[in-house]
């Protein structure tokens, strides 16, 4: 095989490989001798079938199984001849197609990994911010679960129904005075001021007692799910079944019992663990951002543009899929429009910390076991339709861009925290506030040019994302209004403390993943919120 460099530039690399003809007809030969024995011809005893006839019989397949085999054979012995680390996969082309007998012409273009010098782990300091469990801490948490806790007793039949009493009613609605589905219910369990109904159906109840009949009149929001409610202006006669009002939640040993647990200690202590374990995240996610941003300080290197370019066609995607679940997505794409070119440098960032830290975990030893790959995989095939994962599995096996893709999350934690046991750590305990503020502003300095950086300021926010969680309606849910959403920065979801993941190759599909799973819904009647 003959090899002509064609271009280095920088981490661009191409190459001309000539293959010629007479090797690729040895192979043909070796393999039409290897699978003489098992053809079968009439006239032709078992094993005796000549050579001319095979080849006459198979050539097209034989063909393209040599070239294929002396196509791959042939780019392997140019990444080991001239010793290439490829960033991605190459783009291969054949000039002017392949015509047997002929010699074949490829065209090789790649970029290489840079070469990065071996980094030294010695003199690293790190801070690491820890926030003490108090008693205060714990009495705001049992107070939160005890308000999630809330119940209800009877009140005199006297009492009128005022904002936070729960008021169990029966209602049938109307449109023009003709029932309509969804529009009825019996025992409806309903606290006035919690927003549960649709505008104007709660305020309507307040002063009611128990045994009261009310007709109220509503109007259905024009956004309103259902067609035919949409607008409409709609009668609901209300029977009162009881008023009541909320029962005070005394937290003692009970109260614990009503979480399996033997008393109020145990409450306490797995409290106190949930609330240290919430901390601990925290506090590694901020060393974790300080080790990264000493890293990208100390450690300038020229990245491939095609990983960078892969890197931000990831996280642009994923802003564009947040901002289109949003009220106003255009506002939304105008302001990642402006802030593009911060995008991009977090990408390149994620680019060189991941390549940064693969070089310091090969440089020290450190690995993804068989065993916790075989875990990986398995946790991943957990997505999928029970038909599909062992599917996903045998393709996750064969597919070597598809295993550093679920590889690559946990070997970054484990060359992170290899780095945590060779830094001279010292601690000082912070409040929650101080913790997450330290973290913010650690966010806000890695989105900025490592040459302007200033004063730590908190990261210029993003439009939200919607969850994801909701419900579609059902049409006896049609009037039920979605819980407001719960907003999350879209700058922290693009995290420039990622490394660059390979991804699979595009020629392979994984099965498709299976749909999220619906949660049962209980059946809702139109004048729910």
């Amino acid at each position: 095989m003959q090899i002509v460099e064609t271009t280095n530039e920088g981490l661009k690399r191409a190459y001309t490989l000539t293959i010629p003809a007479r090797d690729i007809q040895a192979r043909i030969d070796a393999e039409v001798k290897k699978v003489a024995p098992q053809v079968r011809m009439p006239g032709f005893r078992p094993g005796k079938v000549p050579a001319n006839l095979i080849k006459k019989m198979h050539g097209e397949a034989l063909h393209s199984d040599a070239f294929n085999a002396s196509l791959r054979e042939s780019i392997d012995s140019l990444m080991k001849e001239k010793k290439l680390r490829p960033a991605l996969q190459p783009k291969i082309d054949v000039a002017d197609g392949y015509e047997p007998g002929r010699d074949a012409e490829l065209t090789v273009e790649l970029e290489v990994l840079p070469e990065i010098d071996a980094p030294s782990i010695e003199g690293l300091a790190l801070e690491k911010l820890t926030v003490p469990v108090t008693d205060s801490d714990l009495d705001e948490a049992l107070n939160k679960l005890a308000a999630n806790q809330k119940s209800y007793k009877d009140a005199a039949k006297t009492k009128k129904a005022a904002e936070g009493d729960q008021v169990v009613i029966d209602f049938v609605g109307r449109l023009d005075g003709v029932e309509f589905e969804g529009g009825k219910a019996e025992g409806a369990a309903l606290v006035l001021g919690s927003g549960q109904f649709i505008p104007g159906f709660e305020d309507q109840l307040a002063g009611v007692k128990t045994g009261d009949t009310k007709t109220i009149t509503v109007t259905f929001p024009e956004d309103y799910p259902a067609e035919n409610l949409k607008g409409k202006e709609a009668e609901f006669e209300v029977t009162v079944q009881q008023v009541k009002v909320e029962a005070e939640t005394t937290i003692d040993d009970e109260f614990a019992k009503q979480f399996g647990l033997d008393g109020l200690e145990k409450l306490k202590e797995l409290m106190k663990a949930q609330i240290e374990q919430e901390t601990a995240g925290l506090t590694r996610t901020q060393m974790k951002r300080q080790l990264l941003d000493k890293l990208a300080a100390d450690y300038d290197f020229d990245v491939p543009p095609s990983m960078v370019d892969a890197e931000f066609q990831q996280i642009w995607q994923q802003l564009q899929a947040e901002i289109a679940r949003e009220e106003n997505p255009e506002e939304g794409l105008k302001e990642i429009e402006a802030e593009k070119d911060d995008y991009r440098r977090i990408a390149e960032r994620r680019v060189r910390l991941g390549l940064l830290l693969s070089e310091i975990g090969q440089a020290n030893g450190v690995a993804v076991s068989s065993q916790e790959m075989g875990m990986l995989i398995q946790q991943a095939a957990q997505q999928y339709r029970p038909e599909d994962r062992e599917r996903f599995v045998e393709y996750v096996r064969q597919d070597a861009m598809a295993q550093a893709q679920l590889r690559a999350p946990l070997y970054e934690d484990k060359v992170v925290d290899f780095l945590f046991d060779k830094a001279e750590v010292t601690e000082r305990e912070v409040t929650r506030e101080e913790l997450e503020a330290a973290i913010e502003a650690e966010e806000g300095e890695a989105a900025k040019p490592a040459e302007k950086k200033a004063p730590a300021k908190k990261a210029s926010p993003k439009k939200a994302a919607k969850d994801e969680g909701a419900e579609a309606d059902s049409a006896a849910d049609a009037p039920a209004k979605k819980a407001p959403a719960k907003k999350a920065s879209a700058k922290k979801a693009a995290a420039a403390d990622e490394p660059a993941e390979e991804k699979p190759a595009a020629a392979k599909k994984a099965p498709a993943k299976k749909p999220a799973a619906k949660k049962p819904a209980a059946k809702k009647s139109s004048a729910d919120e």
